[in-house]
């Protein structure tokens, strides 16, 4: 049997990786001279209320050492390992990964994959990987499982306020005053690793452009959908799943998904996220 690694930045909560066989690797969250490991030491919410009191969060990459410890204990058990992480453009994560399996002379017991995504569509290549390794599919499987989410799932996020991604400088304050002055909000989609704006829209309007796409994109077709969003808002949370109820998507599989504190440093509390993908039974 493989086993499966990934890291936090999935934003899957430990007790569910769990249970589904995962292992994770945790980046670090730093709040001025402390450093917390994502989702284990610090809730997300914890970070939501900090940047909502004017405080500054930031992150660091997992380290080549935790993955070296992970590998070899791993390696003792499972004839080898299929390491799944976050885009090597937002993160130094999958290049300590790499480093620490060269450093274990592994060969091909030990694969390495840069999803080129995280969060949302991050879960979801994990846990296809997952499934792929445990209807006996080998290593091969698994990538190619990563890489057919990468290429079927649409992902869109956007934000309540312009002031994290001009923080995190993915906006200048010029861009965060257009912004805010027009009462426009980015739609926020992976290309090419990174998390890029395709368009802007009217703040009101964001959640009904994100619908809007993907019902263009899926029609009738069977999706799979994932919520996101920054904050345990019930109230916001509701109004998410009542627009997607509302949608023209078929939907034959939910799942809520709680963004975490290293990809929440960077977006804001909030924020909220849609993925679809083709989904049968």
């Amino acid at each position: 049997m493989l086993a499966v690694v990934t890291d936090s930045t999935c934003d899957l909560p430990p007790e569910t990786a769990r249970s589904l066989g995962l292992r994770v690797v945790p980046l670090h969250v730093l709040i001025g001279e402390r450093s917390f490991l994502d989702w284990q030491d610090i809730d997300p919410d914890a970070v939501y209320d900090h940047q909502r009191r004017g405080g500054a969060v930031t992150t660091a990459p997992a380290g080549q050492e935790a993955f070296g410890a992970l590998y070899r204990e791993l390696l003792a058990t499972h004839d080898g390992v299929v390491s799944i992480h976050l885009s090597g453009e937002l993160s130094g994560t999958v290049r300590h990964a790499r480093a620490a399996a060269d450093a274990l002379n592994a060969g091909e017991r030990v694969r390495v994959i840069d999803s080129g995504l995280a969060s949302l569509p991050l879960a979801e290549a994990v846990i296809a990987a997952r499934d792929a390794v445990w209807k006996g599919g080998d290593v091969e499987a698994a990538h190619a499982a990563v890489r057919r989410v990468g290429e079927e799932a649409l992902a869109e996020f956007t934000v309540p306020t312009l002031e994290y991604l001009r923080r995190g400088g993915r906006l200048s304050r010029a861009q965060e005053l257009v912004g805010n002055m027009l009462g426009l909000r980015p739609i926020l989609r992976f290309d090419g690793g990174r998390l890029r704006p395709v368009r802007r829209v009217k703040a009101e309007a964001a959640l009904r452009d994100i619908l809007a796409g993907m019902e263009e994109r899926f029609g009738r077709e069977p999706v799979a959908v994932t919520v996101g969003h920054a904050g345990r808002d019930p109230i916001r949370l509701a109004e998410l799943k009542a627009a997607l109820g509302a949608s023209g998507l078929n939907v034959t599989r939910g799942r809520v998904q709680l963004l975490g504190p290293a990809i929440g440093a960077h977006v804001g509390p909030g924020t909220c996220a849609l993925m679809a993908r083709p989904h049968e039974g």
